[in-house]
């Protein structure tokens, strides 16, 4: 039997990893008659891939999707969907604003939230506490923390996460984003040309009216390249900052003998989970010119798929890439990407999982995951959970 790769199979994605050992060893570049698209899955493939953007074009955006891919892509996926010179320009501008020390000025704040979700998760338990670590945790903290670096109220931030989710959560049997997403959004967009109004009628200490000011000579951006940034901030920052925190929960109960065995090296856990169980899975690309790899010919304007969880577990780039290994070197790792789509938001995925990681280790000793009640997000550029029930030991004294 051949491999079978689909974007919609919700099997496949509940456990996706055989399947992505198939395409490395037996398909290294795969293609779906039926989805029209191509695959890379080898890391060295894939990493090649990411870096070359003059034959892998982000031009019609990262999602396969018929209604989000295309020229518009733009409009709701920014500079995710440029190549240079145009991303170049886009992306500079905006890392005036979105700055590594914005980010670390957000710290203090962002510890306050956590302590204060956890509080209200863990309220009048005694030494033992049931939670959904999604719901209750890991969904709240990076929704407020994304918005108080852009300036969102707080009585909207979850409206905007209900808006976020609808987009990147699929329907089985449908083969592009559902109806709620594609509402969703307009919707967003519709908020941030509000919000940048406001902003622009008077300044605040946020990210909005920072990008609003950044400049390079008389270059600044414009609404609409503002809102792009917005959008894509909530949408998919929001998501893969959730799947992170989570997935590290579950990597280490499912993974380690006493998930405590990661509590004295958070820095670690966070990577290796980042490796195994990466929160974007996939990014899509449109090759430029035909090319020929691993003796397979590939035409111009094909849709490719580069699948960073493929390329995070292949046995060329890791030894024994399925074991979760907290002394492992996990610098090799494309789980951001590559080159110069890079993700801008690394700095502060790895803020919000550290703090959001030290903080349940501060006050649980030990846990358990009900996995057969678990359930994870339906998505192929996306893993995560949608809920995580765990019971907890309480730290006492």
């Amino acid at each position: 039997m051949g491999v079978r790769y689909s974007l919609y199979d919700y099997g496949i994605q509940q456990d996706p990893y055989p399947v992505y050992a198939q395409l490395r060893e037996d398909a290294p570049v795969y293609r779906n008659d039926d989805e029209d698209f191509w695959v890379l899955s080898r890391h060295e493939d894939v990493t090649a891939a990411f870096r070359d953007f003059r034959r892998f074009s982000s031009a019609n955006g990262i999602l396969l999707e018929p209604s989000v891919w295309g020229p518009k892509a733009r409009t709701h996926a920014s500079f995710l969907a440029m190549d240079p010179p145009e991303h170049t320009r886009m992306r500079g501008l905006v890392a005036k604003a979105f700055t590594p020390r914005r980010v670390a000025e957000l710290e203090p704040r962002v510890r306050d939230i956590a302590r204060g979700h956890l509080d209200r998760a863990l309220d009048g338990a005694g030494p033992g506490a049931e939670l959904d670590l999604v719901a209750d945790y890991a969904a709240l903290l990076p929704m407020d923390v994304i918005s108080e670096l852009v300036g969102v109220p707080e009585g909207d931030r979850g409206e905007l996460r209900r808006l976020a989710d609808a987009i990147v959560h699929h329907q089985q049997g449908v083969q592009d984003v559902t109806r709620a997403g594609r509402e969703a959004i307009p919707a967003l967009v519709g908020y941030f040309h509000d919000l940048i109004a406001e902003r622009r009628a008077r300044r605040r200490d946020d990210l909005a009216s920072a990008l609003l000011d950044a400049a390079e000579g008389t270059d600044h951006l414009t609404e609409a390249e503002i809102m792009g940034v917005l959008f894509i901030l909530i949408a998919a920052g929001n998501e893969t900052a959730t799947n992170l925190i989570s997935g590290a929960w579950h990597c280490a109960w499912r993974h380690l003998d006493r998930p405590s065995e990661a509590f004295g090296r958070i820095g670690d856990w966070i990577e290796e989970t980042l490796r195994l169980e990466p929160p974007a899975q996939a990014d899509g690309r449109t090759v430029t010119g035909e090319f020929t790899l691993h003796g397979v010919t590939v035409p111009a304007g094909a849709r490719m798929l580069l699948v960073i969880g493929a390329a995070n577990r292949d046995p060329r780039a890791f030894a024994d890439p399925d074991r979760f290994d907290l002394g492992r070197d996990t610098t090799a790792k494309i789980s951001f990407g590559s080159g110069r789509h890079y993700c801008i938001g690394a700095h502060l995925a790895r803020l919000e999982a550290r703090i959001a990681l030290e903080e349940l280790v501060a006050r649980v000793g030990d846990y358990d995951i009900d996995e057969a009640a678990a359930r994870r997000v339906n998505s192929p550029y996306v893993r995560g959970f949608a809920e995580l029930p765990t019971s907890v030991v309480r730290r006492t004294g």
